[in-house]
Formats: structure tokens, C-alpha cells, sequence
């Protein structure tokens, strides 16, 4: 469903490491063994490319556990201090069983408290000096990206996947394809156009997303482009937060549209797609996943 990653500051594995995102809830136990496994220790720290549900599902639990900093950037902030919810889903944005479950899909907020700090100004990541943030606003007001030039990797959260997130049957599947950011959770798609263009501009190597597997090479650097190039084409073409985005500011969210109508058959769609995800998630939940080095 999710990707976490872990960012080591040496191949030797021996020097400070960064854990990006945390997944889904009920995880924490599954990464805290992981980083064991690998490093023998926890991280110096927790970045998040944004806060919803599936990318802090694990974070109070390692954060309370580990004593370490959490980093987001500053317009994330309401969402991690208890002080906003986000904006509802668009379950009507998009298509797919992911896309209608949305609807129950929980928004937050979460109190991180002492643990969660701001992001530096102009780009710089704690404990990473080869890489640097870049914000790719657009799935959430302080959506961020991390780049490291050297080799061209860009760690993209949800700002571009490479699966088809709203699909029950692509997440499954983990059916590979550039696409843009998850629709349901999309609340202002005119920032999510500039965020693709931002990180096809990068030209990267590697992309890794909050969504699907890892790609690499010409052929994603192809997809991306073309992505970018024909965004308007492939977002949603009604919905919540189409025509007029939601509002935010340094306190939370200031302004959502009307929702849109949905009928009786909408909504009964909307509950056969939360049953059947729901037993797929707790039949995913049973497998172990290792994690795998990027190289």
C-alpha cells in the first residue's frame, strides 16, 4: 500500500541514517525491526514528505520510542500539532475501490508535540547534507520531495507514483506506471501540476514514491516528462476540488468546496469497495515485507 524509506549517510551503513515516512497504522513494530535488522540502532532522525494518515500511521509510536526529531515543512505543521484536520476526500475523484473507500479514510490530525520541528529554510535535510527538500505542494500544502543531485535519486512521496493508487486491482498488483498524485486526496490540482513539472525538470535517475515500486532510467524519466507535458489530460475531470482548490494557511485549512452529490448507487459502490479493501489490507498486513536497498 505504502513505501517507508531509509536513508543511510554512508553505503557502509555505519553513520547516522534518516527514516522517511513511517507508513500505514500498526507498522511501527514492522519498521523498528527492520532498522534493527539493518543498522542495529534507530535514526537520527524522521523526515515526512507530508502527514496523511499513511505516511504517519507508524510515526507517534517511533517517535515516542526512539526520543528523535521529527522534520516537516512548516505549512504541515497543523496536521502534525493537533491543531487541523485535512481537507475531506474527493471519493468521486478519479475512479477505484481506493478511491471510494476514501470516504472513511481518517484525516488527522495527529499531536506530535515536542518531537516535530520545522524543515530549515532554503532546502537543506538534517542530517543529510547530500540531499536537499524541495516543496511539491499539491497532494498536501506542505508536500515535500527530497534530491540528491549526485545521483540523480528523488524521493517523491505523493507528489507522482508509480502505481495507479485509486485501483484496488494496480496497488495489488503494484502494475507499474508513472501517474499523478492519488485524486482522492488531491485537494488543489493546479500546485500538483507544477510539482510533477518540478520533478521532471530534475531529470532524475531513480524515483522512488510513497506509492508503488522504484523506477529507474530513461523509460521513467520518458513517462514522467510525459506526465508532465499532458497533466491536464490525466487529472481527474470533475470533482471536490477540480474546478476551485481547497485554502490553506499556517493554521490549517481556511476553505473547502461543496462537496459534490453522490447517488444511492454511488454510495452503495462506496461501502463493496470499503468491505473488499478492507479484507484485502488485512490479508496484506499478514506478509512479511523485507525491506530492499536502492543501488
Amino acid at each position: 500500500m505504502v513505501n517507508v524509506y531509509f536513508v543511510a549517510g554512508s553505503e557502509e551503513l555505519r553513520g547516522p541514517w534518516t527514516l522517511i515516512d513511517t507508513g500505514l497504522p500498526g507498522y511501527s513494530g514492522a519498521i523498528r525491526h527492520a532498522a534493527e535488522r539493518t543498522f542495529g540502532r534507530p535514526p537520527s532522525q524522521i523526515l515526512l514528505t507530508h502527514g496523511h494518515f499513511d505516511h504517519v500511521g507508524g510515526l507517534p509510536a517511533l517517535a515516542e520510542r526512539w526520543g528523535v526529531p521529527v522534520y516537516a515543512h512548516p505549512l504541515e505543521m497543523p496536521y502534525l500539532t493537533g491543531r487541523s484536520k485535512y481537507p475531506p476526500p474527493d471519493p468521486t475523484a478519479g475512479g477505484g475501490a481506493l478511491a471510494w473507500t476514501s470516504a472513511v479514510d481518517p484525516r488527522g490530525p495527529i499531536d506530535l508535540g515536542s518531537h516535530v520541528r520545522m524543515l530549515p529554510d532554503g532546502g537543506g535535510v538534517p542530517g543529510l547534507p547530500d540531499w536537499q527538500w524541495l516543496r511539491t505542494a499539491g497532494h498536501t500544502p506542505g508536500h515535500v520531495s527530497l534530491y540528491r543531485e549526485s545521483d540523480g535519486t528523488v524521493i517523491a512521496g505523493d507528489a507522482v507514483v508509480t502505481t495507479k493508487q485509486e485501483s484496488l486491482f494496480s496497488v495489488i498488483a503494484q502494475r507499474e506506471m508513472v501517474w499523478r498524485p492519488p485524486a482522492y486526496f488531491t485537494p488543489d490540482w493546479s500546485a500538483a501540476r507544477r510539482s510533477v513539472q518540478t520533478i521532471a525538470a530534475l531529470n532524475p535517475e531513480v524515483l522512488a514514491t510513497g506509492h508503488g515500486r522504484v523506477l529507474r532510467g530513461e523509460s521513467m524519466r520518458r513517462a514522467l516528462r510525459n506526465l508532465a507535458n499532458r497533466f491536464d489530460e490525466v487529472m481527474p475531470s470533475s470533482g471536490r476540488y477540480v474546478p476551485y482548490p481547497a485554502v490553506f494557511d499556517e493554521t490549517g485549512v481556511v476553505h473547502v468546496p461543496p462537496r459534490v452529490h453522490m447517488t444511492p448507487a454511488a454510495q452503495m459502490m462506496i461501502g463493496a469497495a470499503a468491505l473488499a479493501a478492507g479484507i484485502t489490507m488485512i490479508a496484506a498486513r499478514r506478509r512479511a515485507v523485507a525491506p530492499r536497498a536502492l543501488r
